[in-house]
This record gives C-alpha cells, sequence and structure tokens, in this order.
C-alpha cells in the first residue's frame, strides 16, 4: 500500500511539473501577442492594409510589403517542398543504412544551425552574382528556400517513418513496386507530418529578415513587384528599416506593421495546421 500510494504521488508532481512547464511555454507566447496588439492595434485600419507607403514610410499603409511577403513565401514553398520532401523519401525509402546517408543527414543538422545571415550571403554568392538572378523575388525565395530545407526534411523523414512497416510489405505482397507503394500507400498516410514541417518553414520564412536583406528586399518601395526578377518590399526590412533607419515614424506605423507579419504568419499556420488535420482524420490507423 505504502509503495502504491508514493508511486501515485510521485505521478502527481510529475504531472504538476509537466502542467507548469506547459504554462511557461505559453506565457511568453501570450505575452508577445498581447504586447503587439495592444501597442499596435490604434494604427490598423483598412487604408494601412491596403494603402502604400509614403513621405518616408511616417504615413500610407503595408500593401506593398504585404504582398512582397506573400511572394517570397510562396516562392520557398515551391522550391523547399517538393525538394525536401523528394529528399526525405530518397532517405528513407531508397537509401540504405550507409556512410553517404549519414554524411547527408549530419549535414541537414548542421545546416539547421547556421546562422540567416550567413544564408544571406549564400544567396547573395550564388543566386544574384553567379546565376545572375540580381536581387529579386526569385533570389530571395531560392535563399530561403535552402534556409528552411533542413526543417522540411527532417520533419518529413519522421513522417515518413511514422508509416507502418506492414504498409509497406502489404503493398509488395500485393504486387507494387517500390514507387507505387511510396506513391500510393506511404505519402498519404505520412503527409500529415510532412506539413508540420511545411508549417514551421512557412513561420521562419516568413519573419526572416537577413536573407532577404542581400537578395530581394527593397528599403522603399511603394509599387507592386511585377516580375519574380524585381526586388520587393518585405514585412520584415520594412518594419526593421522603419525601427531603426527612419526618423520620427510613428509608434503606430511600427506596431502596425508587426501586427500584420505576426497575423500573416498565424494565418498561414492556421490554414496549414486545418489542413493537417483534416488529413489526419482521413487516416485510418
Amino acid at each position: 500500500m505504502q509503495g502504491s500510494r508514493k508511486k501515485m504521488q510521485k505521478e502527481k508532481v510529475i504531472s504538476v511539473m509537466l502542467g507548469i512547464s506547459a504554462i511557461i511555454v505559453v506565457i511568453p507566447i501570450l505575452a508577445i501577442v498581447y504586447f503587439l496588439i495592444t501597442k499596435g492595434w490604434m494604427g490598423l485600419s483598412w487604408s494601412f492594409l491596403t494603402q502604400s507607403p509614403r513621405h518616408g514610410m511616417r504615413e500610407g499603409g503595408t500593401m506593398p510589403a504585404l504582398v512582397g511577403t506573400f511572394y517570397l513565401v510562396a516562392g520557398t514553398l515551391v522550391f523547399a517542398v517538393p525538394i525536401g520532401v523528394l529528399a526525405a523519401v530518397y532517405l528513407t525509402e531508397c537509401a540504405g543504412r550507409n556512410m553517404f546517408t549519414r554524411l547527408v543527414r549530419l549535414a541537414i543538422f548542421n545546416l539547421a544551425g547556421v546562422p540567416s545571415i550567413v544564408y544571406g550571403l549564400f544567396g547573395y554568392g550564388l543566386f544574384v552574382l553567379a546565376l545572375h538572378f540580381g536581387r529579386s523575388i526569385l533570389a530571395g525565395a531560392a535563399t530561403l528556400a535552402v534556409l528552411v530545407l533542413p526543417v522540411v526534411i527532417s520533419s518529413a523523414e519522421e513522417a515518413l517513418n511514422t508509416v507502418p512497416r506492414s504498409f509497406r510489405e502489404a503493398s509488395y505482397a500485393l504486387g507494387a513496386t517500390k514507387w507505387q507503394t511510396i506513391r500510393r500507400v506511404v505519402l498519404p498516410n505520412a503527409w500529415a507530418g510532412i506539413i508540420t514541417g511545411v508549417i514551421l518553414g512557412v513561420g521562419r520564412a516568413a519573419g526572416e529578415t537577413a536573407p532577404i536583406i542581400f537578395t530581394a528586399a527593397a528599403m522603399w518601395k511603394s509599387n507592386l513587384p511585377h516580375s519574380v526578377f524585381e526586388e520587393c518590399s518585405a514585412l520584415p526590412y520594412q518594419l526593421y528599416v522603419m525601427a531603426s533607419e527612419m526618423l520620427n515614424v510613428p509608434e503606430r506605423m511600427q506596431w502596425g506593421t508587426a501586427v500584420v507579419l505576426l497575423a500573416l504568419v498565424l494565418a498561414m499556420n492556421v490554414v496549414a495546421t486545418i489542413i493537417r488535420s483534416r488529413l489526419r482524420k482521413k487516416r485510418t490507423w
């Protein structure tokens, strides 16, 4: 009896500690959201979202930066998702456990820890200068894709590994080839986990400033880009410029831009989460 009571007490203590840890994680997030909304709600309006900045970013809105950020994120997904998923499929389903795959995984883990400013310099040297993309949406999206690739590959690989081995064996037993098994059995059951990695990548790509400073972002741009080979304005860089480069910018403009950036990232995450939930409901295991 005493032994069982001690076990129950330990379980209660551990549960309380886990609950406190969860609260500690949530509190900073809620505090950041509350702080930004209380500071920036006065600057939010329909005109703030639909107008271009004027008079040294002291008036107007965030439309070019909002559209530019969306273009960069969309381009990042176009590059990162196919390459990241295909790389994860190769590592999980095709390549064996050998020195080459260990080196590839080591490279992926190391790339995840590289500072974003280094990615910016890499993108400037490769995409802007070597490949002659110039400072453009294309160069910025390609740089951000390289930055988020480690997250996408690692998450996709973990999602593929969660698919039971019996699913593959049953498919092979019915005469399916490896590619048919991957396409019709493994990937459909792993998409929910893969989208989790995409969510993390999107959030990071939308909020990065250093990589796009060298490759895509224009300090001042009042019109929308008409080509992927043009520079664009972006919310993170515009916020940085208003806070550190421009003089006498009203605080409502600065905080309002921060709220718009936060809302854009949250909206993307919500959409991706809804898609992930629907995919999980379709699973039968």
